[in-house]
């Protein structure tokens, strides 16, 4: 059933840091795909031969007062999931799945493992990877980087040319750190640069234009709080930086055209966090707003384009408990 009916259409104007954001008319309507667990989270969305895949986070809480678990879907058409797969490991949070296809065609997912007792005393990469057909996956196996260990997460990863980028953030005593990473097997990770935002920089998403070029999209909690985007010419060592009007919170997004990306994120508000996604420009300027039914623990959109849509899977407790979400909006609507 879709949730917001009777939701009035968007027609303020959001005053984000002194920029004004124009809503757009068009109101997305969403519809809950899974609610099983006490606290359904984090979700992530790809395709892979002809499936919708899903990976959620299953758990007591936004943080664990018991393990949590990454429980993976499929769907051939958006409305019916099957559940496909369940990554575990008995006393320790598996948490934040990062799905990507490896050139090897196979679906890796990427999840950050740890022990959380007011903060966590362990944390670390895992990866499992399905078979051919997309139905069975491998047990959880720790990665090996280019770093010296700390409290580490690589929170997303993105595949170019054969090589996959990601960004672990390192928490460290004396502030956080953020560095781009790459792979070709998904296992070992080799050190490429540091990505130096400042102001504790963490979860952080990779996309390439047609011309190879990397944008990072980085949520920052110190400072400011504002998030960033990162700009690198291979080989990805000399950075720019372009700072947001707005906090971010599971940032994602994608290229809408050569110009122009589409973002998604929590939304602060002064009435609460929503999930919402933005149109921009390459620095983040942003030209458009568009707000999802959501609120209290809400965000970590996964997005993919198909069929002339784009698809946003995220989760919102707004509705008695954490449950998961699923938009469709016509590319047409997403235009600023």
């Amino acid at each position: 059933m879709y949730l917001n009916k009777g939701f009035a259409l968007l027609v303020l104007l959001w005053i984000v840091g002194g920029l004004e954001l124009k809503a757009q008319d068009y109101v997305p309507t969403s519809k809950v795909v899974w609610d099983k667990a006490p606290h359904n989270a984090f979700p992530d969305l790809i395709r892979f031969k002809s499936y919708f895949y899903a990976a959620i986070r299953e758990g007591n809480n936004h943080m664990p007062d018991k393990s949590g678990q990454v429980r993976l879907l499929r769907s051939k058409d958006g409305d019916q999931w099957e559940d496909i797969g369940l990554l575990e490991m008995d006393g320790y949070d598996v948490r934040e799945a990062r799905l990507s296809v490896t050139p090897k065609g196979q679906i890796m997912v990427l999840t950050a493992v740890g022990i959380y007792d007011k903060g966590y005393k362990e944390l670390f990469p895992m990866v499992s990877f399905s078979d051919q057909s997309g139905l069975n996956f491998s047990e959880l196996t720790r990665t090996t980087m280019g770093l010296s260990p700390s409290l580490d997460w690589i929170w997303s990863l993105t595949w170019h040319k054969k090589v996959g980028y990601g960004v672990i953030y390192q928490i460290k005593e004396g502030g956080w750190e953020t560095h781009l990473l790459k792979t070709v097997d998904g296992k070992h990770f080799e050190w490429v640069s540091q990505i130096d935002t400042g102001g504790n920089p963490n979860e952080a998403t990779i996309r390439f234009d047609k011309t190879g070029k990397m944008y990072v999209l980085v949520r920052r909690e110190a400072d400011d709080q504002m998030g960033m985007i990162a700009s690198a010419e291979a080989p990805y060592k000399d950075w720019k930086f372009s700072r947001l009007n707005i906090r971010l919170g599971g940032p994602n997004f994608l290229f809408l055209n050569k110009d122009q990306l589409v973002i998604g994120s929590r939304y602060h508000q002064p009435g609460g966090p929503k999930t919402a996604i933005f149109t921009s420009d390459l620095d983040g300027n942003f030209l458009s707003t568009m707000v999802f039914p959501s609120g209290g623990d809400t965000s970590y959109p996964g997005m993919i384009f198909h069929k002339n849509r784009l698809w946003v899977m995220y989760y919102s407790s707004h509705e008695e408990k954490s449950k998961i979400y699923l938009s469709q909006i016509p590319i047409n609507q997403l235009k600023p």
